[in-house]
């Protein structure tokens, strides 16, 4: 590995020293996504029901679907523009300029124009309208299996099934909210409704929250403004109270007894493949204790506990059980019960069959199984927690091998067969490789090889860092050297961070794991730019992540003074002209290294910061912090609210008018009491944005990053 690493940074040096251009902030914030992106496949998919996959490719200047099969090795044209446009034409659609998002099937491919679906034949492009009518103009949450489509109107929720409307509920309200993702889309939930396998009952979450105060979010484009409240459970206040019902077209309603106390999660649903139960992972307030039931579908009554998961910090379920194909009474089950990431068997019992996995890294996604069901497919960071692989795992032996080729990192899809895998992968100097695996047989065949889009570029040696925390962990970042480096010359330096829970910022994939190209802009503009994962961030272990349990921040500073000392070490920074960036949490580490070590960095950046963590969502906080009133020491010592008085550097703190995650008031609040404490802090506000500022208002927003720093450092 460290051979590999070496190799890199020669590679990238050779690189700087004879590439000319430089980069735009509109190249550094969406160049990476479009035209200094890496070449790839277009609506690169699998074909429903055969091992081929399909991709947009460039042939006589235009634009042409390829379908591919894998076992004859060869390539056909399937459907041009041209083609597509005709269709629509006689099918009375309006023709487009360049191809719309496409599904394929075996023999038809699917289309969606102006929220209206349409299947078109391969053979003769004839058109068949799928969308329901019934739902026109309404919120269409999700289909299921036997084509009855579940969707919300007016706060109530509604199934549109075999040409009726079915209303499911009547008291639908903004306190009464039914069919919705609940829990602040905590614990994994990404939905609120969950349709059996035959596709004819539907679960959905009812969420309760008249017990939570409304929260105003100002909408400033309107005259006069406009209050659109929100509601938002903050950490120690009453939390929003959550059932999971059933329904059935025959007009049958059931309410699941998941009982006392109202203040619980429920999480990670799934229903049994007979469709006779409903499992949930239930988890108290306290998200200590979870339990693994199994409920009746018909009656909704308790059956029994599987199993249950204890720890004295945090339990965290983020993913349902998983079904093994073929015998109904066994499944997989993810947990970090060791302390990492990893795939247990059980039966419907509740009995352990094998711990499928164990390590000191984490399993990061499954990807299903072979087509006997006898082995599963699962990614994990066992080679490194900077790469991913995909690996074949024997359920009967436990064994692993692995499937994709070493040192890079792979995005994986299996298809639905489980007799194919697409990889998308990258490393530090492989821009992006793009294969096609047989399963059974590891044959590999190469789609897609890119070239370096950044090779007439200039741009800053890139060196990966390893440092030791204070009890022995490694922490991975990346340094990006000034173009034209001269070793004799002293550099500011700007240190990008994170640190939180569920991010990483580093990794051994294309740009190191940047989104942008902003890190080598600045090293363009003459930086140093150094950027590491702390302790608390993801796919480390649960240890890794848990040193943060009610001291929010305090390790991460820790790690980030091991940071400031490898920076003075080098010799050419320039350490009295250091600034400090980072978002969300990063904001919040980022203000918070200034008040508690103030003439580290000359001026910091934070970014949609939590500045009091008792204003923050009940589910999040409470896991990492316990509530204000059993960790009143912790909550005071992250209140950077009550702290303003101890800030000696630049600050420039930047929101999102609409933010509803990170709420405006935690900056607010901050300026108010600098202003009390007659500190001085700088202040940009992005009306119309939530969390995150995207769209072209990013690179207005980096330019204002940017030019803070050039003031203040340069």
């Amino acid at each position: 590995m460290k051979k590999f690493w070496i190799g890199i940074c020669l590679f990238l040096a050779v690189q700087a020293t004879a590439q000319q251009k430089l980069f735009t902030m509109q190249d550094a914030m969406i160049g990476s996504r479009t035209t200094l992106a890496p070449e790839t496949l277009r609506q690169l998919q699998f074909v429903k029901g055969t091992p081929d996959v399909v991709f947009i490719k460039k042939m006589n200047n235009e634009d042409v679907f390829v379908r591919y099969n894998p076992v004859k090795n060869t390539g056909i044209t399937v459907l041009t523009l041209q083609q597509m446009n005709l269709y629509f034409a006689a099918a009375g659609l309006d023709t487009v300029k360049s191809f719309p998002a496409v599904q394929f099937e075996k023999d038809r491919y699917i289309v969606s124009v102006k929220g209206k679906k349409y299947a078109f034949n391969l053979a003769d492009g004839k058109a068949s309208p799928l969308s329901n009518p019934l739902t026109e103009g309404k919120e269409v949450l999700e289909e299921s299996k036997a084509g009855y489509v579940a969707f919300s109107d007016q706060d109530n929720l509604f199934i549109a099934a075999e040409g009726k409307v079915y209303q499911v509920t009547k008291d639908g309200s903004r306190d009464i909210v039914y069919g919705k993702a609940v829990h602040q889309q905590e614990f994994g939930i990404s939905k609120g409704t969950f349709w059996s396998n035959d596709g004819k009952k539907l679960a959905y979450y009812r969420m309760d929250q008249t017990m939570v105060p409304d929260y105003p979010i100002i909408r400033w484009n309107k005259r006069p403004a406009v209050n659109e409240s929100i509601k938002y459970p903050m950490a120690g206040d009453p939390s929003h109270h959550v059932t999971l019902e059933v329904y059935s077209i025959t007009g049958k309603h059931t309410r699941i007894s998941t009982g006392l106390p109202a203040e619980q999660f429920l999480t990670n649903i799934c229903w049994s493949p007979d469709d006779q139960s409903i499992f949930i992972a239930v988890l108290n307030r306290e998200q200590n204790h979870m339990k693994l039931n199994q409920y009746d579908a018909q009656s909704g009554n308790f059956v029994k506990t599987l199993f249950e998961e204890k720890h004295d910090r945090y339990v965290e379920p983020l993913k349902p059980m998983v079904f093994v194909p073929g015998k109904p009474n066994e499944f997989i089950w993810e947990s970090r019960r060791d302390g990492w990431n990893h795939l247990y068997h059980y039966n419907l019992t509740g009995k352990l069959l094998r711990q499928l996995t164990s390590g000191p890294w984490e399993v990061t996604e499954m990807k299903g199984f072979s087509p006997k069901a006898d082995e599963l497919y699962y990614v994990s960071a066992a080679e490194s927690p900077l790469t991913r692989q995909l690996y074949a795992l024997q359920l009967k032996t436990g064994k692993s091998k692995q499937l994709t080729q070493p040192n890079l990192r792979h995005l994986v899809s299996v298809n639905n067969e489980g007799t194919y895998a697409l990889s998308n992968a990258s490393n530090i100097n492989t821009p992006r490789v793009i294969s096609l695996i047989n399963l059974k047989t590891g044959k590999e065949n190469v789609l897609l090889t890119a070239s370096n889009p950044l090779k007439d570029y200039a741009l800053g040696n890139m060196q990966p860092v390893v440092l030791k925390s204070s009890d022995g962990y490694d922490l991975h970042g990346r340094l990006y050297q000034p173009v034209s480096f001269d070793k004799e010359k002293k550099y500011p330096v700007i240190v990008y961070w994170y640190g939180g829970p569920h991010a990483q910022l580093t990794t051994n994939s294309w740009n190191g794991g940047s989104g942008d190209l902003w890190f080598q802009y600045l090293a363009q503009q003459g930086f140093v730019v150094f950027t590491f994962d702390t302790r608390g961030s993801a796919y480390r272990g649960m240890e890794f992540e848990q040193t943060i349990f009610r001291k929010a921040g305090i390790p991460q500073m820790e790690d980030l003074m091991q940071g400031v000392q490898y920076l003075k070490n080098l010799g050419y920074t320039d350490t009295e002209k250091m600034g400090l960036f980072g978002w969300s949490y990063g904001g919040f580490m980022t203000t918070s290294f200034l008040l508690n070590h103030p003439g580290v960095f000359k001026a910091g950046v934070a970014g949609g910061p939590v500045m009091d963590w008792k204003y923050y969502e009940i589910m999040y906080t409470e896991r990492y912090m316990d509530t204000p009133a059993e960790n009143p020491e912790g909550y005071a010592m992250t209140n950077l609210t009550e702290q303003t008085a101890k800030l000696k550097d630049k600050l420039l703190i930047i929101h999102g008018m609409q933010d509803p995650v990170v709420v405006m008031q935690h900056s607010v609040n901050f300026v108010k009491a600098a202003v009390d404490n007659g500190i001085q802090v700088d202040y940009m506000i992005y009306p119309g944005h939530e969390h995150n500022v995207l769209g072209k208002d990013r690179i207005h927003l980096y330019q204002k990053v940017t030019d803070y720093f050039m003031q203040h450092l340069k």
